[in-house]
């Protein structure tokens, strides 16, 4: 392994040691500047004639990048046009993100980073990070030094079977993370050399990818059970062994996996999971704007939640937890949150494959108290029609789930009705925003999960926002890394929820702005890192330190995408 080492000069800027000449340093991403190598770097790094004459800026090189990427129609065809310039030119490639990003997002995450996994073994150009398969067993931190920096702080880890709404997708998920942690870069300024994607590769029961000639990834039926779990302790140690200072996120574990990898490790390893606890957050920081732009206080929204896997069960969650911080007694804030998953409301007198449904299950008495039989399954329309809920949210990842007649019945006892239908990608939402709109004559507060058009509603146009986990976790991640917290506890999301909130506006609340422009995201990242960090410190999990000297701290660990002085 490699150290990259970032020093500031003594004028202030940012300066790096080259320890490549010639060819390697053209094909080391990170250290490579392309046209930007001035005449004089290109004598002492033994790049004479290696490239063309003229000497580019970095401003330049984006807008030439800019126009070469978006030559191409499709969006696959970007994603890939952009991951080539990234494994040619990493600062120019998270600079051209940076400052196209509500453009960009789209395509290095979701929705089209879920085809590029679908087409993974197809599209296969070159490796980002390390697979961990059952082959490697007994060597695993072994495997961890062969990642290509030593100082890693981030680490995202997917098993690949729950990726985003589109179920097992193999070695093909390894997408997920390697998005994820350039949104870390692109959105709180965490060094790339300082992130690690983990495909977590222990089989596929895709059984199209098993018959595919062209799947890249280990062959074989998924692992489960004990080898499973054996081979997952190995890898969490080896990676306390090989990188103790890094931060763990899980990502797309199926839901059961989730909530045990969650709970085993939180004690052990600094970690969170961004299905569950990001989703949380993000979901809180909408029903907390939706609140201000209602003017319904928080704790007298009754909420309904389509989605009881971990995404559902994490926003129930943190929900629980801000209307107990609001002075609401346990059995108040658990009668403001009725949860569904497909056989209807989850009450007690159910029996559950999934033991986690069951903290969140209602007495069936709630049920009779609502005029509801708990004895035939609950659906939607008839919680609706009982509960008068003010908040619908969907994570079914099942598309269409939220009907005109349930809609409509919410907006006519709701002036503002907020709906969130939150699963990806937008072939999985629970409903059209389009629909929305004209189900809820107009009034509708919607957050979707992935990226939709405007809507167009008789003389005005309809901003959706988009519920993206991106306002969250970057700036988690910093926090608590910049902080030195020990361990990522919920309460947390709920600080990154408010500080997302506090982004907002007077002129954004009377727009019905759920969530601040995504081209804000630096700015946004940063008021989350702080508010973590600051909230850790209170809870005893991080060490204190003064407020200014915190931000300070903040601001020194967020890496922005420009070429750093060489020394030569």
């Amino acid at each position: 392994m490699a150290r990259y080492e970032l020093a500031i000069g003594e004028d202030g800027k940012p300066e790096v040691h080259v320890p490549h000449r010639g060819h390697r340093l053209l094909e080391n991403n990170i250290y490579n500047h392309g046209t930007a190598f001035t005449l004089e770097q290109r004598e002492a790094l033994g790049l004479a004639g290696m490239l063309p004459a003229a000497v580019r800026t970095l401003e330049h090189q984006v807008q030439r990048a800019y126009g070469h990427v978006t030559a191409n129609e499709h969006p696959l065809a970007r994603y890939l046009a952009l991951a080539d310039l990234e494994s040619r030119n990493a600062t120019l490639y998270y600079r051209l993100i940076v400052e196209h990003l509500e453009e960009f997002l789209p395509i290095v995450y979701t929705p089209t980073v879920g085809r590029a996994c679908q087409k993974y073994s197809h599209l296969f150009r070159r490796g980002r990070g390390l697979w961990i398969t059952p082959n490697h067993r007994g060597r695993i931190a072994a495997v961890l030094r062969n990642a290509p920096y030593e100082d890693v702080r981030l680490i995202c880890v997917t098993d690949n079977e729950r990726i985003l709404g589109l179920g097992d997708q193999g070695a093909g998920g390894m997408g997920i993370p390697v998005g994820k942690l350039d949104l870390y870069v692109v959105g709180a300024g965490i060094h790339p050399t300082q992130t690690l994607p983990i495909s977590f590769d222990v089989g596929t029961d895709n059984q199209e990818l098993l018959d595919d000639p062209f799947y890249i990834g280990w062959r074989g039926k998924r692992l489960r059970g004990e080898a499973y779990d054996e081979l997952v302790e190995e890898l969490v140690t080896g990676i306390q062994e090989v990188f103790p200072k890094a931060l763990l996120q899980w990502e797309d574990f199926k839901k059961a996996n989730a909530f045990d990898l969650l709970d085993r490790y939180d004690e052990r390893i600094l970690s969170f999971n961004d299905d569950i606890q990001g989703t949380a957050g993000i979901a809180l920081a909408g029903v907390v704007a939706a609140s201000r732009i209602s003017g319904t206080p928080m704790e007298q929204q009754r909420i309904v939640m389509l989605g009881a896997g971990a995404a559902g069960i994490g926003i129930a969650r943190i929900l629980a937890a801000e209307l107990d911080q609001l002075g609401l007694t346990e059995e108040q804030a658990k009668r403001s949150v009725a949860i569904l998953d497909s056989e209807g409301l989850l009450v007690d007198n159910r029996s559950y494959r999934d033991a986690y449904k069951t903290k969140f299950a209602w007495p069936a008495a709630w049920a009779r108290d609502l005029g509801l039989d708990p004895d035939q399954p609950i659906d939607l329309l008839d919680i609706v029609k009982a509960m008068k809920p003010t908040v619908l949210i969907g994570t079914s990842g099942v598309p269409n789930t939220f009907s005109e007649a349930a809609v409509r019945e919410m907006a006519r006892h709701c002036e503002r009705p907020a709906i969130f239908p939150f699963s990806n990608p937008n072939s999985k939402a629970e409903a059209l925003p389009s629909d929305l709109v004209e189900w809820t004559e107009g009034r509708a507060l919607i957050a979707s999960g992935s990226p939709f058009d405007p809507v167009a509603y008789h003389d005005k146009t309809i901003d959706i926002a988009q519920g993206n986990n991106v306002y969250v976790f970057p700036g988690v991640g910093l926090g608590a890394l910049v902080s030195g917290a020990t361990k990522i506890v919920d309460s947390m999301f709920a600080a990154a929820a408010h500080a997302i909130g506090a982004q907002l506006g007077d002129d954004d609340v009377a727009a019905g702005r759920l969530y601040p422009p995504l081209s804000d995201l630096r700015s946004i990242s940063r008021a989350v890192a702080i508010e973590v960090g600051q909230h850790a410190m209170k809870l005893g999990l991080a060490p204190r330190v003064d407020a200014a000297e915190f931000e300070a701290r903040v601001d020194a660990a967020m890496w922005f995408p420009e070429y750093a002085r060489i020394k030569l």
